[in-house]
């Protein structure tokens, strides 16, 4: 197993009190869950890095619980901000994980293959292991969260055969939370069914056609009624649509996204997936998943914001890690 290997880190002070670094570490770039699981070591090296921040009245003899953060298929935006500086204003570290800007990529919509969940959760791995050893974050209370196809990595972040992979499952996160995720590569056999006990909670709309919530209902089902013991949830906004927490933008059409709707697809216990479950043909190259996905998925999703639901997607966030990384330590 390849070892973190950190380039530098840089301290900034941010008004009087506020501290921020930046991280550098070296990462991989894995197409696929495959990859990790069966040919971590051969992956192309990656630099990642990422911005450290601790509430404004730090204090250097404390250690924070850590909340780390990663952005969408669009990069960073202004609400995905906003939820950071709501934890931190509650107690918490964050770290906004750029896995984008460290490979030069601005945008995947449209194709989906230049940053992958399978990178950028291997990316929020390495950043857990190294900021374990940061002597002001509190290892044990790690969260992770993430918005599109940072909820995907908030998502599969969970499913052990990845963390078994990665790092042995000696590192894990205390708590998931994703928001509206692809939810439609699925585990399909028994092997493949095993998830962390960490609390996972989905907050998805009920009116995302870039990807649906209905999927990653249909994923919780399978799960209970396989009686995989995985604590997962999901709450799900009526009539919101795909980033409905962002702040004032009237809802609109992504001509070149992709809708989701129809599309599902199994998974084994090492990452392989298949076009379907009675058609055993591997997508786990990027010219069989564009291929794939032109079976299932069309093009132009709406996105925009869904106020009542933006409120209380964030109250929910608040909740959620202060109960499962600050409430359970004391």
């Amino acid at each position: 197993m390849k070892k973190i290997l950190i380039l530098s880190l840089i301290t900034f002070t941010l008004g009087q009190n506020n501290i921020s670094e930046r991280i550098e570490f070296m990462s991989a770039n894995p197409f696929s869950f495959q990859q990790i699981i069966l040919d971590l070591d051969s992956q192309t090296p990656q630099a990642v890095f990422g911005d450290l921040m601790f509430p404004a009245e730090f204090d250097s003899s404390k250690k924070y619980p850590l909340i780390i953060g990663n952005a969408g298929s669009l990069n960073w935006a202004e609400h995905h901000l906003k939820y950071l500086e709501m934890y931190r204003q509650l107690g918490f570290a964050t770290f906004q994980l750029r896995s984008f800007d460290a490979r030069g990529v601005d945008s995947t919509v449209g194709d989906q293959v230049e940053v992958t969940v399978a990178m950028v959760i291997l990316d929020s791995y390495r950043a857990l292991e190294l900021l374990s050893r940061h002597p002001n974050i509190d290892a044990e209370n790690v969260g992770i969260t993430g918005w599109s196809l940072g909820g995907g990595v908030a998502l599969y972040s969970a499913w052990m055969p990845l963390v078994k992979a990665i790092n042995g499952g000696a590192y894990q996160f205390a708590a998931h939370l994703p928001i509206y995720p692809p939810c439609f590569v699925y585990p399909v056999t028994e092997e493949s069914m095993e998830f962390t006990a960490a609390p996972i909670h989905i907050l998805a709309g009920g009116a995302d056609n870039w990807v649906p919530a209905v999927a990653c209902s249909e994923l919780i089902d399978q799960l209970k009624a396989n009686n995989i013991p995985v604590d997962i949830d999901i709450t799900i906004y009526e009539n919101a649509h795909h980033s409905f927490d962002k702040t004032n933008v009237p809802l609109t059409v992504r001509e070149n996204g992709y809708t989701l709707g129809d599309c599902r697809f199994p998974m084994n216990e090492d990452g392989t997936i298949y076009y379907s479950e009675n058609i055993k043909l591997s997508i786990n190259q990027p010219w069989k998943q564009k291929l794939a996905l032109a079976t299932c998925a069309g093009r132009g999703p709406t996105m925009g914001t869904n106020e009542e639901a933006r409120q209380q997607a964030f109250a929910y966030s608040a909740w959620f890690f202060t109960k499962h990384l600050m409430e359970n330590n004391q």
